[in-house]
């Protein structure tokens, strides 16, 4: 019966605090690193994330509801959720590279660990761009390849301008920058 005790003891995660972080520790003494994240909703529709933690030494792998955006001392570096990677594996790979660098080094300059879908949407300066729905029916017809490059482009320049919605005129001048293809004006 001790035995069974002990056991139930080794494999329970405990957190380690230190002055710099909080760590998720296994009862075999060493650390619980992050394994994935997943993006799920509760019932009433709040957001939450379900994260998956694994220790190295002994293989116990533990899984934690926690609310978006407070993942504690859960994850213990810059992780990507599996929609975030979802929604990064599914663009050509040369934009892929530059969304992803520019990604992370915004994540790493807010101090934030996680990286989602949103994350992956909103523009680098934190704030959200809305968009009229002439230009997003626009934006629909630009072929799938440069569609991704096109929102970011058209997003960033939009922040650049503290604007905080996409109009068919912008569309419109950012085409005729990068391509010489707007409507020509007389």
């Amino acid at each position: 019966m001790a035995d069974n005790h002990a056991l139930r003891d080794a494999s329970r995660p405990t957190f380690h605090v230190s002055r710099c972080f909080t760590m998720l520790t296994c009862g075999c003494g060493r650390w619980m690193h992050t394994e994935g994240i997943e993006e799920r909703s509760y019932d009433d529709g709040t957001p939450q994330w379900f994260i998956r933690t694994e220790c190295c030494g002994c293989g116990l792998k533990v899984g934690t509801d926690v609310p978006a955006g407070q993942p504690g001392g859960l994850v213990d570096r810059v992780m990507w959720t599996d929609d975030a990677i979802h929604l990064l594996d599914r663009m050509p790979p040369y934009l892929a590279l530059l969304v992803r660098g520019e990604v992370e080094q915004d994540v790493g300059v807010r101090g934030e660990r996680v990286i989602t879908y949103d994350t992956l949407l909103r523009p680098r300066t934190g704030e959200r761009i809305e968009w009229e729905p002439e230009a997003e029916r626009r934006l629909d017809k630009v072929p799938a390849p440069v569609r991704a490059m096109a929102r970011i482009e058209l997003e960033r320049t939009a922040a650049d301008r503290d604007e905080t919605r996409i109009t068919v005129a912008l569309m419109e001048e950012v085409k005729a920058r990068y391509f010489g293809m707007g409507a020509r004006k007389t």
